[in-house]
């Protein structure tokens, strides 16, 4: 039988290493949080990793659906030391699991290469692949009043995943795969199209007219999550507001130089990560 603490110190490590962003706000959490979060992140990481895998569509979409059987309890988990972590961190958080099927959901999207027509089903996937992971964080957080916090928590992801887009347009055409819905590449007389050296042929006033059109619509969806801090406790509100604050800056930087934005994928160091949570445990400590 798998030792529950080897399970979260193995889930910790995880994030450690591969959530960058995310591993600056949960230092902030008390240790038993901060835990939890790292179980639901490293199976996040997980089913992420299994839709950007190599191999054919049918094998991944398969082990998509593994997943799903696993959290449903029709497949045994008792070895993954991941899953004995998320099922310990059920046990002692209401964390709605459910929400991974919309994650497996949109990551099943991803391996079919779907497309969308209007921001409506962009929003709708952005619900699935970092919605869940706003709900699921919520319930490890807690809430006063939950039913009003959910939505707050689930625009705050579609916010973030609308600024992973724009980071990532470049390396996502190179893989083939479009995001901006069609009706918005439309409005602003784009294709995304690139040539063989992976520079994008639609011209520099268009493109930049289209990301920061892109980036306002994702400031609102941030403007309308941020409501959730009130509604959280301080360590909570300080791990969320790092966690948004780091996209919230990335967005802004993206927005102010589209073109490098569009040439390169930008980042904030990690002295500027560090400054974002100080600032964000200070207004929690405050209270405002």
């Amino acid at each position: 039988m798998v030792c529950v603490d080897e399970a979260y110190r193995h889930c910790e490590q995880i994030m450690r290493s591969q959530a960058r962003n995310f591993s600056f706000g949960l230092r902030l959490l008390p240790a038993p949080k901060r835990r939890a979060l790292s179980a639901v992140y490293a199976l996040a990481r997980r089913i992420d990793d299994i839709a950007d895998g190599e191999g054919p569509a049918g094998r991944r979409l398969a082990r998509l659906s593994a997943i799903r059987a696993m959290l449903d309890g029709t497949a045994p988990a008792r070895h993954d030391l991941v899953l004995v972590a998320l099922f310990e961190a059920a046990r002692r958080y209401p964390i709605p699991l459910a929400a991974f099927a919309d994650l497996v959901d949109g990551c099943a999207a991803d391996v079919r290469g779907s497309t969308y027509a209007t921001f409506d089903d962009l929003a709708g996937y952005c619900r699935c692949v970092a919605g869940s992971i706003g709900r699921l964080s919520l319930g490890v957080f807690g809430a006063e009043d939950m039913e009003a916090a959910t939505p707050l928590a689930d625009a705050l992801g579609v916010a973030l995943q609308i600024t992973n887009i724009l980071r990532d347009l470049r390396e996502d055409r190179m893989a083939k795969r479009v995001y901006l819905p069609a009706h918005d590449l439309e409005r602003f007389g784009c294709t995304l199209d690139v040539d063989a050296y992976g520079r994008f042929s639609d011209p520099p006033e268009r493109l930049a007219g289209l990301v920061r059109f892109e980036a306002d619509r994702a400031r609102d969806w941030f403007a309308t999550g941020m409501r959730l801090l009130p509604m959280l406790d301080a360590r909570s509100a300080a791990c969320t507001a790092t966690m948004a604050g780091i996209y919230r800056c990335l967005l802004d930087r993206i927005a102010a130089d589209p073109g490098r934005a569009l040439a390169s994928r930008m980042s904030l160091t990690t002295r500027e990560k560090s400054m974002v949570a100080v600032r964000a445990l200070a207004r929690a400590r405050r209270g405002s």
